[in-house]
């Protein structure tokens, strides 16, 4: 996947086609895609920025997204419950069919790691706060 362009080079050619010249001659000049600099001016002109628009998925997007809150109850509840059984939990409760290891993917992104200690028995403890949504 690309990268985004600095800051600095988006100012020059925001300013560039402010002052009268092309979007094609601005990235010419910058050594950008063509597409690039009318984007970039597209956006300009859409929102009043210049900053780079977010990348990636939301944050509560996909199948699991709006029963996260669950999830973390679920563990909280009980920290050494298994992935298969919170699945077939999700499924009788919430009605959600879900492969265990995306709710283990889940619980990861939340901050969540199982640990065992020296007899064998797992506990899953949070690792981190995790941020605000």
């Amino acid at each position: 996947m690309s990268k985004a362009i600095s800051t600095d080079l988006r100012e020059r050619i925001v300013r560039g086609v402010a002052s009268g010249e092309s979007r094609r001659a601005m990235a010419a000049r910058f050594e950008v895609a063509p597409s690039t600099a009318v984007k970039l001016q597209q956006r300009y002109e859409r929102t009043g920025s210049i900053e780079p628009a977010p990348r990636g998925r939301a944050r509560n997007s996909g199948k699991l997204g709006p029963h996260r809150d669950w999830l973390v109850a679920e563990v909280e509840a009980k920290p050494d419950v298994t992935m298969p059984d919170l699945a077939a939990k999700l499924k009788d409760e919430r009605g959600v069919t879900v492969d265990p290891s995306n709710i283990s993917k889940l619980l990861c992104r939340e901050g969540y790691t199982y640990k065992k200690n020296a007899s064998g028995v797992g506990e899953r403890t949070r690792r981190f706060e995790t941020r605000a949504d």
